[in-house]
């Protein structure tokens, strides 16, 4: 005779089983913003300078980010260096990114968030043209369900406050956002889940252009999609996924840790 059990008798074990079988590195916040990078440039988000990664200190009012003029290809745990809240440095070699400044005022106004990412990856890009916002209608980005915003506007470089303050409104409460003719941000507790997610939404956006390519792409029914949403960001279904693609990362560039 089948075993039948409540759904939620299976996520609850597979929380426990998780928890015992999948452990995660001990590395340092700049070990796993430099593995960021490299596996973001592995995915094809690279263009050039543009694009950041950032992360809260240790210090209130103290950020990480990788030094300005270095593509992500060539992050490493040396040149990730700290600022204050005003972008001026205060430990590392290099130069503090200008255009970090609109990731303060996340952080100011978002205590929860300890990790931004913001890249201009192809999909992303293409996608950014159109003036219509991330469609989640696939299992594999069921974690952008209810939980990406959009901006319809772009407001220029975001060097200044007023970007700032105009990225920061229309992110809201969600973990991500498409930024129309410019790129996808991702602003989260950990830069483990900053990083998978900005994987996934490049993937997300290519699934969609090549869906609306063909014909018009079916959404998903409201509660499986919440569920999935949650599935997808268990903190130890994000660690590992964090992990396997480290770990390819490390079989290429073993000294970026250094």
């Amino acid at each position: 005779m089948a075993i039948v059990r409540p759904k939620a008798a299976y996520h609850e074990r597979t929380d426990q089983e998780m928890n015992r079988h999948l452990p995660t590195p001990e590395w340092t916040l700049r070990q796993k913003m430099a593995l960021s990078c490299r596996i973001l440039a592995d995915e094809g988000h690279e263009s050039a300078l543009a694009g950041q990664i950032t992360a809260r200190g240790e210090t209130p009012g103290t950020y990480w980010m990788l030094s300005f003029g270095l593509g992500f290809d060539e992050a490493q745990a040396s040149n990730i260096v700290l600022c204050d809240n005003d972008l001026n440095l205060l430990e590392g070699d290099g130069m503090v990114n200008p255009s970090n400044r609109f990731h303060l005022w996340i952080y100011r106004h978002r205590p929860q968030v300890n990790a931004i990412i913001h890249t201009h990856p192809p999909h992303i890009s293409a996608l950014s043209l159109l003036g219509e916002g991330l469609v989640a209608a696939h299992m594999d980005t069921s974690m952008f369900y209810d939980d990406c915003a959009f901006l319809p506007e772009w407001p220029g470089p975001p060097i200044g406050d007023e970007e700032g303050k105009l990225i920061h409104d229309a992110l809201g409460n969600k973990r991500s956002i498409l930024l129309a003719h410019h790129g996808q941000l991702c602003a989260c507790a950990t830069i483990e889940e900053a990083a998978v997610l900005s994987v996934f939404i490049e993937r997300a956006a290519r699934m969609q252009l090549l869906a609306r390519a063909v014909g018009s792409i079916k959404e998903l029914k409201p509660e499986a999609a919440k569920e999935a949403h949650d599935y997808r960001l268990k903190p130890k279904a994000v660690g590992a996924t964090f992990h396997y693609f480290a770990r390819r990362v490390l079989r290429k560039n073993k000294e970026l840790l250094e």
